[in-house]
This record gives structure tokens, sequence and C-alpha cells, in this order.
């Protein structure tokens, strides 16, 4: 897509000089040919006490670039700094991962998120912009279940444990699956699990989406794991839940966001798997080393330790006791 040019200072004149006519910001947008969004902005951005002067606008805009300049030199003019940043994104680490991630390692340089997304808007930055983590994913659309009893011994979330609940202990899970695209008519998926406290991922591919197939991927996850209970959908891949041995507890219909933290884990593993793939061509060894990088991202919620770090610091997992790659 084309993209427009910045609006100038004629074009500013003219927007004031409409203003004063009583002229709509449709009306003004039509005739500059602009977006009537960018008018609207334009109008917001750049009033000085509710009045719009077209000089003071194309001052402030003029104040505004020269300092996101400046802002991109902070990491630009700092070789060793610019290389750990490049090194971060690459590893799809987020710019406050890689700010708290300095500032815990003390490295020698730092900076803050705020001056990475400002080098990365800047001339300096922008071809890294493509390493950002994208948002354009879509939770997964369910058919509506017509039974509720198709889970025998389905016991409601709203009786979970509260060490669950507000994350007090190690050892809670929650469950989901991935599927391939429909366009693939592959029957794969992936069954991933995440714990609680720790944001641990754990993933596996399995052949379909079967009770069996489901439950022995869960079982071969938490084997060996600190697990006391899991949370999990509705879905009828779950009903064999008892086999786990785990109390076993389960969303309301239509709320996925009651296991939030495995929908967001599934999020990250798409970055690397896309929708629409054929899991059947993905595998376990790829997808281990996904769940690998994942794993090792510093989060600012665990004070920018990696998930991995904490797992095994809380004894959810041994160094031998789980498949983490690279």
């Amino acid at each position: 897509m084309h993209k427009r040019p910045k609006i100038s200072k004629t074009e500013r004149l003219e927007i004031a000089l409409l203003r004063e006519k009583q002229y709509g910001i449709r009306e003004i947008a039509r005739v500059l040919n602009r977006s009537s969004g960018s008018i609207s902005d334009e109008l917001k951005r750049n009033r000085t006490k509710g009045r719009y002067d077209p000089h003071r606008a194309h001052a402030k805009t003029r104040l505004r670039r020269m300092d996101a300049k400046y802002q991109g030199m902070k990491v630009e003019g700092n070789p060793a700094l610019r290389s750990y940043v490049i090194a971060g994104l690459r590893a799809h680490w987020n710019p406050d991962e890689i700010s708290g991630k300095m500032k815990r390692d003390r490295t020698p340089f730092s900076t803050s998120k705020t001056a990475i997304y400002e080098w990365l808007r800047s001339v300096y930055g922008q071809r890294y912009v493509p390493l950002l983590y994208s948002r354009r994913y879509y939770r997964k659309k369910r058919k509506p279940k017509t039974k509720r009893d198709m889970i025998p011994d389905r016991v409601s979330i709203d009786e979970r444990f509260l060490g669950a609940d507000h994350r007090t202990r190690y050892g809670h899970w929650e469950g989901d699956t991935l599927v391939s695209g429909k366009r693939t008519g592959s029957t794969a998926a992936i069954s991933v699990v995440y714990e609680r406290k720790t944001r641990l991922v754990l993933a596996r591919r399995i052949e379909n989406l079967k009770p069996a197939s489901h439950t022995a991927a869960l079982q071969d996850m938490l084997t060996n794991k600190k697990a006391l209970s899991i949370t999990q959908d509705n879905g009828i891949e779950n009903k064999d839940h008892r086999l786990l041995g785990i109390p076993t507890f389960f969303c309301d219909p239509y709320s996925s966001w009651q296991k939030g933290g495995v929908e967001n884990a599934n999020k990250m593993i798409r970055r690397y798997i896309p929708k629409g793939t054929d899991f059947a061509t993905v595998s376990q060894e790829y997808l281990d080393q996904v769940v690998s990088v994942i794993n090792r991202k510093p989060r600012k919620i665990l004070g920018y330790r990696t998930a991995l770090e904490v797992a095994m610091a809380a004894g959810i997992i041994h160094s031998t006791g789980v498949r983490i790659e690279g």
C-alpha cells in the first residue's frame, strides 16, 4: 500500500482556513484528498489551548520529529547497545524484555523500552520493525456444544483451588489444543500446557483430537512434573480427563479467557507455526525448539527471569525432566 506523505505546512494553512469556514472533518478530508482519520488526528494532536493554529501546529510536528530522531540516537549512537538490541529483537524479545534484561544483568549500557521503540520508529531502526512481535492473532472459534454432559465428572472452574486462582502455588496448569488449518484437511493437532505461576509452556504434536490422543500427550508432558491441577475447556478431547490422575477444572462455555495463560502461549506458538499450517508437516523436534525459545524469553512478570529458570528453581521440572532444545 502506497503511504501518503505527511501533512505539509500548506495543507495545515488550508485546514485552518476551512475550519474557519465551518467545514467538517470529512469535508476537509475530501478537499485535501486525505482520510478523515488523518485530519482528525492532526486537529487533536496539534491544538494549542483548544485552538488550531497552523503555524504552531507545524512547529510542534517538527519538534516531535526532531525528538524522535534524538531518541533514536540513544540506541544508534552506542554500537554495543545497538548490537544488543538487535540481537534481542532477532531472539524475538520485545523492547520491554530487552530493556529489563539489560537492567537485570547490569550490562555496561542500558536504555528504556521507550527509547528502543523510538529507535525502531526512527530512520535508523525501521528496518528492524518486522522483528517485533505481531499481534494479528485471533482466538479460535469453537463450534457451539449442544450437550454439556459430554464430559463426565465435569467440575467447574468456580471450584478451583485458591492457590491456582491467585497463582500462589506451583503446579497448577492450563491446557488447550491448536488445530491444523481447515483447508489442509489434516487432523493433526498440538496439545499445549502452561504452568500458571512460572509461565512454563510445553507442547506435543498429536495425530488427531480424539480423547485418547490428547490425554496421552498430557500424560507425557506432565509425567515427572509437579502437577496439582489442570484447567481446560469443554472440548470433547478432554473427555478422558480422569486418566490424568489430578483434579481437572473446566471453563464456563465460550469463556476461553478463563485460561488466558495457555491462550497467550498459543499465540506465541502461532508466531512460529502460523494459522493455516498442516501440523502433520511440523516435527516434534521443531516444536521443541519453538517451546525452548518461548521458555527462554525474559519475562517482566517474572522479574525478567525466564520461565525455564523459575520452573527449575521451583522444582517444577529438572534439567532432564523436560524436552528443551537449543
